[in-house]
């Protein structure tokens, strides 16, 4: 018999070893999941950085030029932002909203139209729009992902945009009916939940 696993204790240790390879997928080094608390911070953290950043292209766009700048920075800006991101983290992250503007882009999916629901009711329970978020580990077909939402909600430099349709400069509607025909991100007020950034993590990778 091939002594390498003659010695009882050496065949203890190699079947430790076996079955310490297929608990963690097939390597005895395959990371763990990070804790739960510390997938939500991160992706808090880039969540809000996201919104910091667009938040302040947009506003000193409109400061600076007006509503159709703004519009502009929010449309060509905020998904050269999430790509850059992205990219960085080795994530997807993007905007999504239950009435998008980019139904391309915007869009949810099933998992973050159930969310953006909850974040509603929330929001009309009486919890403040701006601290609303979500995150879990989430099973799919092509294995475990960390998701994340965060609410954007409705500012005030917004409204030249989202608000409602009497209140949108007449150039900025003309732009809206040739770029985004099928728009319905507008009718909103100033604090209202109009969407959310989205996190998509993947942790079996």
């Amino acid at each position: 018999m091939n002594d390498t696993y003659s010695s009882p204790a050496r065949l203890k240790g190699w079947l430790l070893c076996l079955a310490c390879c297929l608990s963690t997928g097939g390597s005895p080094h395959a990371a763990e999941t990070p804790p739960k608390a510390r997938l939500l911070e991160e992706s808090r953290g880039i969540a809000t950085g996201f919104i910091q950043q667009l938040s302040g292209d947009v506003t000193r766009a409109f400061k600076a030029s007006g509503p159709d700048a703004a519009l502009k920075v929010c449309t060509e800006r905020a998904p050269e932002l999430a790509a850059e991101l992205s990219s960085k983290h080795g994530w997807r992250i993007s905007r999504v909203s239950l009435k998008p503007r980019n139904i391309i882009l915007g869009t949810p999916d099933a998992w973050e139209q159930r969310v953006l629901a909850t974040f509603e009711q929330r929001a009309f329970q009486g919890e403040n729009p701006q601290s609303i978020e979500h995150g879990d580990i989430v099973k799919e077909l092509n294995g475990r992902s960390y998701r994340y939402m965060k609410a954007l909600t409705m500012q005030e430099v917004c409204s030249a945009c989202h608000g409602n349709s009497n209140k949108i400069p007449a150039d900025v509607r003309q732009r809206l009916s040739v770029e985004y025909p099928h728009d319905k991100a507008i009718g909103y007020l100033p604090g209202q939940i109009r969407g959310a950034v989205t996190i998509k993590r993947p942790l079996d990778n």
